[in-house]
């Protein structure tokens, strides 16, 4: 079965610096794997500023690129480079292009395009000055993704918004801005796209364990990446809404299409909502290529629908290969 299908190379910037960097590096491993049981000729391929090992790469005709350039150098900013080069050299590759990446980097652009959609998101400020001052909001990075600067002291109330967003682009070098926070629950829609069908996974929840009276119910950096934290075990996700919740299964799953084709999306992504204790649901952020590590949410979605990680991967790159067959066309009938 080896090699039988052709050269898929798996394409990182990821280093061992942070712990979101190194579920790149684990997952490039488990990616390279997998394409090797599903018979393609893989190799994993570490890119960096020099972006002429891309054309050498393409030199080489693969099949398709397995993409999982995030950032470069640890800065999300450059997420859309990589694809835009891949474009330009005429190769497949999975995930998002980069005018998906465009759209998506900015939470705040993409509210902005989701509220002009009609669709439900969290209110926000780019600066804290239209915040109600009594009202909770959450501290977050714009165009960084993972959590990055999120912690137990990001929900305020709106009226320190303003210096809390001061203080955090001092200490991070990155720009934050308030959301509206929503005390309720937290849910991921995950989906994969190609040749024009959109496939829903099962949506997860993530449940808040044993937080302490007071301590804000959000899935921060330690929550997401550090195993020695109290949170990191606080926050497991659960599955089964679509038979417990119909009713909201359904919201979500709605809200979920609408806004990956409002926003004109491709490739494989996620959408995250916050729901209120009203049923009311709210779309947080909508994220292109998130984590495909072994134990990333997007694969316990898949297997919750009965795919394999194997399966997960297969349909992933067939995917696309798929969208890159309708875009040649589409520019040969141009």
């Amino acid at each position: 079965m080896a090699n039988r299908h052709g050269f898929v190379p798996v394409l990182h910037a990821a280093t061992d610096r942070s712990p979101d960097e190194v579920d790149t590096l684990v997952a490039a491993e488990a990616v390279a794997a997998a394409l090797v049981r599903l018979g393609y000729k893989t190799e994993i391929c570490f890119v960096d500023f020099d972006l002429s090992r891309l054309e050498d790469l393409a030199a080489r005709q693969p099949l398709l690129v397995f993409n999982l350039v995030e950032a470069m150098r640890g800065d999300d900013r450059l997420f859309g480079i990589v694809p835009a080069v891949l474009e330009h050299l005429g190769l497949a590759f999975t995930g998002g292009g980069s005018a998906d990446i465009s759209t998506t980097l900015s939470k705040c652009r993409t509210k902005q395009l989701l509220r002009a959609a009609g669709l439900p998101t969290a209110g926000w400020s780019v600066d804290g000055a239209t915040c109600e001052p009594g009202s909770l909001y959450i501290v977050k990075a714009d165009l960084y993704h993972g959590s990055v600067g999120m912690d137990a002291q990001s929900v305020v109330t709106g009226a320190k918004t303003g210096a809390e967003i001061a203080d955090r682009r001092r200490r991070y070098g990155i720009d934050f801005f308030a959301e509206q926070f929503i005390d309720g629950r937290e849910f991921n829609v995950a989906l994969t796209a190609g040749a024009g069908r959109v496939k829903l996974l099962p949506i997860q929840e993530i449940v808040f364990e044993d937080f302490a009276d007071g301590q804000a119910q959000i899935v921060d950096y330690a929550a997401k990446w550090d195993p020695d934290s109290t949170v990191y075990h606080a926050t497991p996700r659960r599955f089964g809404i679509e038979a417990r919740e119909p009713m909201l299964a359904k919201t979500l799953a709605g809200i979920t299409l609408a806004a990956w084709q409002a926003l004109s999306l491709g490739g494989y992504g996620r959408v995250d909502f916050r729901v209120d204790d009203q049923g009311h649901a709210f779309v947080l952020e909508v994220n292109i290529n998130p984590a495909i590590a072994p134990d990333a949410g997007m694969v316990a979605a898949a297997a919750e629908a009965g795919m394999a990680y194997d399966d997960l991967i297969k349909t992933i790159v067939e995917d696309g290969i798929a969208h890159h067959v309708n875009i040649t066309k589409a520019r040969n009938h141009a």
